[in-house]
């Protein structure tokens, strides 16, 4: 099972981790900030659909046909965790690094936005003093690696658990009655 987890967790944190890493530099040099949340999420369905393909290859080639929900979900949520990982591990490398500015720049932006909206000057306040307290706790770094698990993960258990659902099979492949050709 631990071949099989590292491999498709791997796999897809690869995959969410470059999306990421675009995402950001796009975001990051455009002038008004502008991301896409489609491409995003659509990045995050196809990286985790590699939890789906691993819970399905532990199934059909380390278990005879056969897994619970449980162990499905298990399989899954480890993909999961390791995908997530990754994707954080990426995040505070490029945050860190190559990025160092970036809630400066995000909190302008979303100042811009409620400017441009027609915010009057209590509500400016009000999301100038949030922008501000975000700022703040992004300074410690187990608060970026909460914020960024929660960003991705909960997306990875929903797919572990709809994958579990789909994949559980109570009975394997009867290997007494195959034939087999030497």
């Amino acid at each position: 099972m631990k071949k099989n987890v590292l491999v498709f967790g791997l796999i897809s944190g690869a995959i969410i981790s470059l999306m990421m890493v675009f995402s950001v530099f796009w975001c990051y040099n455009d002038p008004d900030f502008k991301g896409n949340m489609v491409l995003g999420y659509a990045g995050m369905l196809i990286a985790f659909s590699f939890i789906f393909i691993g819970v399905k290859n532990y199934r059909d080639k380390y278990s005879n046909g056969a897994v619970t929900f449980g162990l499905a979900f298990k399989v899954g949520l480890l993909i999961a965790l390791i995908a997530s990982t990754a994707y954080v591990v990426v995040w505070l490398v490029d945050y860190y690094l190559f990025v160092p500015d970036f809630m400066d720049k995000y909190n302008a932006h979303m100042l811009k936005q409620a400017k441009e909206a027609g915010a009057d000057a209590a509500t400016l306040s009000k999301k100038m003093a949030e922008a501000e307290n975000f700022k703040q706790m992004y300074k410690n770094p187990l608060f970026v690696i909460l914020i960024t698990y929660s960003e991705v993960l909960p997306i990875g258990i929903v797919i572990a658990l709809i994958s579990a659902l789909i994949l559980k099979r109570k009975k394997g492949r009867d290997t007494a009655t195959m034939i087999t050709h030497s």
